[in-house]
């Protein structure tokens, strides 16, 4: 969460939704404005990669257990390419967080999400701070507009 948190940071776009699976992620991201969304997730999966592999690294308590291995004959722990989707309506936006957060809930690893710690289910459902801080919708939108101003002054 912590390489996470700082790939949004340099990269400058707003998280919105997260669930972190044992072999894939969900990420709710908004446009950037440093980069590609691409270039962005290269960056997070080379880090995740990098502190994954460090040897004799022992989980933190409370730590998600990954399925990675020195095993260099074993397949790649990241798919090749990520797949996107634009989300251009409140509507969209709730069922893709709906679809996300059920995700540990359909492979049978939790009974319900808010036992899945590792996503932003409780943010969304509770108003309460998880693993890492989610942009509020309010806040984007409301940086959205600011940027259109910026671009377009005149009326």
């Amino acid at each position: 969460m912590k390489i996470l948190d700082e790939v949004r940071s340099r990269n400058a776009f707003r998280l919105l939704g997260y669930v972190v699976m044992p072999e894939h992620v969900h990420l709710l991201i908004s446009e950037q404005k440093k980069g590609t969304p691409s270039k962005a997730l290269q960056v997070l999966k080379q880090k995740v990669s990098r502190a994954l592999k460090e040897k004799g690294k022992k989980p933190t308590p409370g730590q998600l257990s990954l399925p990675f291995s020195d095993d260099t004959t074993e397949a790649a722990f990241w798919q090749r390419r990520f797949y996107d989707f634009n989300v251009y309506s409140g509507k969209k936006l709730r069922r893709k967080l709906e679809y996300m957060h059920a995700n540990p809930v359909k492979r049978k690893l939790v009974l319900h999400p808010k036992d899945w710690p590792w996503s932003s289910w409780s943010h969304y459902a509770k108003a309460e701070q998880g693993l890492i801080r989610i942009d509020t919708l309010e806040e984007s939108k409301r940086m959205e507009k600011q940027a259109r101003k910026s671009q377009n002054p005149h009326p």
